[in-house]
């Protein structure tokens, strides 16, 4: 039998933590190990505990969510751990830079419950999820922006050294398409989209998808 995801909800405000907490403790499949009402929580827990994804608000006292991320995605003991951050579009700006620190995906705080327990799924299974009301106007906005701060990103400017097949995935990536969509649109199989897309990610010397559309946003290949 498959063990259950494993998972630390960080927030400050303590009736969203357990409402998120609740929510997905009713899943079988899914195992709430642990609460944070800071980043210095998320990070001790985490480094305790070792989930497989925390739910990780972005606006918290002592250490925001930000800088919790940078410290998980980079400890050699946490690298394991996947970040979902939640928030609000409308008033959270630094999604964007999240991201860049490692995160592998954002959803919106009013998300169904049964949407959050599939995107705690994906997220553990190492891919990307990034909400698909907003990812685009989002990755658009921010990349933009990012794009006047040079040196900021090592995939920043010309992409060296993918084939153009892997130029295609990467670009198909940035659409948010998966690997099934990619699939079907280049006319290849599933498993030869799984063998870019990993080529991409060691090539590039990123964790995953979301950080694949950030580079592709900034070097230019995705507009």
């Amino acid at each position: 039998m498959t063990r259950p995801v494993r998972v630390v909800v960080a927030d400050d405000q303590a009736l969203v933590r357990s409402g998120f907490a609740m929510i997905l403790d009713s899943y079988d499949d899914i195992e709430v190990v642990g609460e944070a009402a800071d980043g210095v929580e998320a990070l001790a827990l985490c480094r305790r505990l070792h989930p497989d994804v925390v739910l990780m608000d972005i606006r918290m006292p002592d250490m925001g969510g930000l800088e919790a991320t940078r410290h998980l995605t980079a400890g050699p003991d946490t690298t394991e751990v996947r970040v979902l951050v939640l928030t609000t579009f409308d008033t959270d700006e630094h999604v964007y830079e999240a991201l860049r620190a490692g995160a592998s995906g954002f959803l919106l705080k009013d998300i169904a419950p049964r949407d959050l327990a599939s995107a705690v799924h994906v997220v553990a299974k190492g891919d990307a999820l990034l909400a698909p009301s907003v990812t685009r106007r989002l990755i658009d906005r921010f990349a933009r922006l990012d794009a006047a701060r040079a040196g900021q990103w090592p995939g920043e400017g010309p992409l060296p050294g993918l084939t153009q097949r892997e130029t295609d995935v990467l670009a198909a990536v940035a659409r948010g398409l998966s690997n099934v969509e990619i699939a079907g649109e280049l006319f290849v199989s599933y498993s030869t989209v799984k063998t870019h897309v990993s080529s991409l990610l060691a090539k590039l010397g990123v964790r995953d998808r979301a950080q694949l559309v950030m580079i592709a946003y900034q070097s230019g290949l995705a507009r």
